[in-house]
């Protein structure tokens, strides 16, 4: 497709799966990374002729209005809807495939000096929560969730969700929705309900001096959180 027509089809989307989208009007000033998409059409048509001083200009007047960095030779699929924008990096051999719904913050970054492809390939149909940083020359499959605020440094498999600093991949097939990233597991907030409810645990101890059910509660407390961390195996 010619780049108007993928722009064409960038509104359309927006307009089609975004519940928060009330009127037409509201994706000329609310939707930075639907703007971010145009700059980078037209960048990246500029670019694969042959140019580079224009394309770098063009991304940089994108950057510069709608904090979404994107370099013009970054390919990037059909129907990708950049939610929010602010803060998005997608680097230079980055791919993404079609209909991805990346969240603000995003990075897709690269870990090596080297010429040659240094960053993430995406599958279609994946999901990146806000603030996920996904490294290096991995694969991301088709239908993958990342969760907010991840680091992913491997691979992760089609249609697993990947959580958690380092990521973890979990052995799930996720919903094929695009919009409801809310159902990945947040391995942040179990391990902090873990160690407050331990710290309970243990000034009950305290005040009662019975530590034989203490210790009771602490071991089904201990083996409930190591089934929760297998689980992700």
């Amino acid at each position: 497709m010619n780049p108007f027509s993928l722009i064409k089809e960038d509104f359309t989307n927006v307009k089609e799966n975004d519940p928060a989208l009330h009127s037409t009007f509201e994706l000329f000033f609310n939707y930075p990374g639907l703007w971010a998409l145009l700059f980078h059409r037209l960048a990246h048509s500029l670019y694969q002729k042959g140019l580079r001083f224009l394309p770098r200009f063009i991304s940089a007047i994108g950057q510069f209005l709608t904090t979404v960095d994107i370099h013009p030779a970054a390919q990037i699929g059909r129907r990708v809807f950049i939610d929010h924008g602010v803060g998005v990096v997608i680097g230079e051999t980055a791919i993404i495939g079609d209909d991805v719904v990346i969240y603000q913050q995003v990075t897709l970054g690269g870990v090596s000096l080297n010429k040659g492809k240094r960053h993430p390939t995406v599958g279609d149909n994946v999901v990146i929560g806000a603030g996920a940083k996904v490294l290096g020359n991995i694969t991301i499959g088709n239908g993958a969730k990342i969760g907010a605020n991840s680091v992913v440094i491997k691979n992760v498999p089609e249609k697993a969700t990947a959580v958690g600093i380092p990521a973890r991949v979990l052995k799930c097939e996720t919903p094929e929705t695009k919009l409801n990233h809310n159902v990945i597991p947040d391995v942040n907030k179990e391990i902090f309900e873990y160690l407050l409810k331990r710290i309970e645990i243990l000034e009950d101890a305290i005040e009662s001096g019975e530590s034989k059910d203490i210790k009771q509660k602490d071991q089904k407390l201990e083996v409930d959180y190591d089934n929760f961390i297998h689980s992700m195996d």
